[in-house]
């Protein structure tokens, strides 16, 4: 399946959803346009049960160079400023970069080139990212004076405070290695095989059962704000969700028997 217009484009390959964002001209810039397309992306495939992964990618030689600067400043013509449209625009993508997470699939950021501010922003919220040597990543708006607050809210809950607060008060680009020491990636490859390592990663994980994925990705996510005894206590009564499914009957009674893993049903 193959899916293209002006923004985004769509490829499907045996449970791997490549969205790649289509507007190389502006470094793909999160304009209002991206946001809503790929927003109108992500609520398809969270209802499509034949995708068990998704990759986000960027035309041509960079990722995601962020908000567009220009399409914002235009709005300060309106009579208040631009201050309601700013609202409008970061809550938006506030809804967008949420939706990544509550995705039932995992999502995989595949960066080469440049990844700064909401691009950055984009890359943390991810669940994995994998990156090219030449990938470079900043939350870089304080160079301008604008501080990535939103961008903030990813990077925090991906890196240490004092990882997080060096990007957000210096605004200065990061190496591809040095984003993987501090965690905002999870590996390093050459840009020639960035698709392939890529996708051989997101194939492994389409390999396992998508309820047991399901289960987990929200797990996670939800156990992470909570106090030690609450987390456990979800994470128990997840475990036990779990247990319940077609999938986990199937898969422990092959371990058990010592025969080959099921076909995956989902259920």
């Amino acid at each position: 399946m193959s899916e293209d217009n002006q923004l985004i484009a769509r490829q499907d390959d045996a449970g791997v959803a490549r969205l790649t964002l289509n507007q190389p001209r502006s470094i793909n810039a999160l304009s209002e346009a991206m946001l809503q397309a790929l927003q109108s992306m992500l609520d398809d495939i969270a209802k499509d049960r034949t995708v068990r992964v998704v990759i986000l990618s960027g035309a041509g030689d960079h990722f995601c160079a962020g908000h567009n600067l220009k399409e914002m400043t235009a709005a300060r013509e309106q009579g208040d400023g631009g201050f309601d449209y700013f609202q409008a625009l970061f809550a938006t993508c506030s809804r967008m970069m949420q939706t990544i997470v509550e995705l039932p699939q995992p999502v995989i950021a595949e960066v080469s080139g440049i990844a700064t501010a909401a691009g950055c922003q984009l890359v943390a919220t991810c669940d994995l990212a994998v990156a090219a040597e030449d990938a470079r990543f900043a939350t870089s708006g304080v160079t301008i004076g604008l501080f990535c607050s939103t961008p903030m809210v990813a990077l925090t809950r991906n890196l240490s405070r004092k990882h997080a607060m060096e990007m957000l008060l210096l605004g200065e680009f990061i190496s591809a290695p040095r984003a993987a020491e501090m965690g905002l990636v999870n590996r390093v490859v050459p840009l020639a095989d960035l698709s392939r390592e890529t996708m051989d990663l997101a194939r492994r994980i389409a390999d396992r059962s998508p309820a047991a994925i399901k289960i987990g990705k929200t797990a996670f996510y939800e156990q992470a704000q909570m106090s030690l005894s609450e987390a456990y206590a979800y994470a128990g009564q997840a475990m036990a969700e779990n247990m319940m499914a077609r999938d986990a009957e199937a898969g422990i009674g092959a371990f058990i028997s010592k025969s080959p893993m099921p076909d995956w049903t989902g259920e």
